[in-house]
């Protein structure tokens, strides 16, 4: 804040002896412009011949106007390189500073497109405790963005590299044409077979095609958007309930995925052996098996796989409890029941 200021202090003095200086050769009787030249040529210390002829005045107003003007001129040009500089090198070390950020990061999601939809994905993925880099176009976007960012074309191997594309666990494309998207996820497929890709579709017939070049999931902002809506109309309170567990926070309660280990002493056991509710407090509501089939409200007698998914409801404690039972190769289940997870 203080460089500013004395910027603007020396510009102000600087303009200020140009126009006493100018005033001062008119009055030896130099013409106007002959004036303003001989008095920049003076403060500069340019030294060029002097336009008229000085006498013993001219010279004295000369020596006054060199040791006030001078100094002026350079500590206003000394302010002015030390900002440029200086804001310079602060920008360059603030975009290592962040580089390294970025590449210290681990299962990280990557956010292409800071629009609308990259600004809601980011807010719901860093509330759940994931961190975040967001790739854009748009410098001025990214400066707010409050999150490690890279500027630059997000289909550019590059710059996704920058971004930290082989340590992430999600990439997210969500930029504003669908052919952005699909170039997006061609790129990221190739790079990282195992990638998580979610693809954003604005309209029905770019789904397809998505899916094709890699995309786990293909998601239809407005098409998402005209089923919620027509869901409050019709179950208000489901939907509710659902966007309040799953978006909102304010519930002690949330839904989660949790993923049965090879190693796990879960495997081949049934949901009634297992006793997941009486030791961890978490409600199974279905299970995903690794084809990818659902089975929701599961009866007791079903057998858990390795790889299956659990998607269980409960607190923090409760979802964290059910995380570490489904991967540990040791726990035993505890005597008695509530039967089904």
């Amino acid at each position: 804040m203080r460089r500013p200021r004395h910027l603007a202090f020396g510009l102000s003095i600087l303009a200020g002896i140009i126009v006493v200086g100018t005033i001062g050769y008119v009055i030896l009787g130099f013409g106007l412009l002959d004036a303003a030249y001989q008095t920049v040529t003076t403060i500069t210390t340019v030294g060029f011949r002097e336009v008229e002829p000085l006498d013993g005045g001219g010279k004295v107003f000369t020596m006054v106007l060199i040791l006030g003007g001078v100094g002026t001129a350079l500590y206003t040009f000394g302010v002015l390189v030390e900002a440029l500089v200086e804001g310079h090198f602060s920008r360059l070390l603030g975009r290592r500073r962040m580089d390294r950020d970025i590449e210290r990061l681990r299962g990280h999601v990557i956010i292409c497109g800071w629009g609308r939809v990259g600004r809601a994905i980011a807010r719901y993925v860093t509330g759940a405790g994931q961190p975040v880099v967001v790739v854009d176009r748009d410098l001025a976007r990214l400066d707010g963005s409050g999150h490690p960012f890279v500027h630059g074309d997000a289909t550019d191997d590059e710059v996704l590299a920058r971004a930290g594309i082989d340590d992430a666990s999600v990439l997210v494309a969500a930029l504003n044409t669908d052919a952005d998207n699909l170039y997006v996820t061609l790129s990221s497929r190739s790079v990282r077979p195992d990638l998580v890709i979610i693809a954003r579709a604005r309209t029905e017939s770019s789904e397809p095609k998505l899916e094709r070049a890699g995309a786990n999931r293909v998601v239809n902002p407005q098409l998402l958007g005209g089923q919620r809506m027509a869901a409050f109309a019709l179950q208000p309170h489901v939907a509710e309930f659902l966007d309040v567990v799953m978006h909102d926070g304010s519930l002690e309660f949330r839904l989660e995925e949790v993923v049965v280990a090879s190693g796990s002493s879960l495997v081949d056991r049934s949901l009634r052996d297992s006793h997941l509710r009486d030791r961890t407090g978490a409600l199974v509501l279905a299970l995903r098996d690794t084809a990818g089939g659902f089975t929701t409200n599961p009866p007791p007698e079903t057998i858990i796989t390795p790889g299956q998914i659990l998607i269980a409801i409960g607190t923090s404690e409760q979802l964290a409890s059910l995380a570490t039972v489904s991967s540990e190769a040791d726990a035993q289940p505890s005597g008695g029941g509530r039967g089904a997870g």
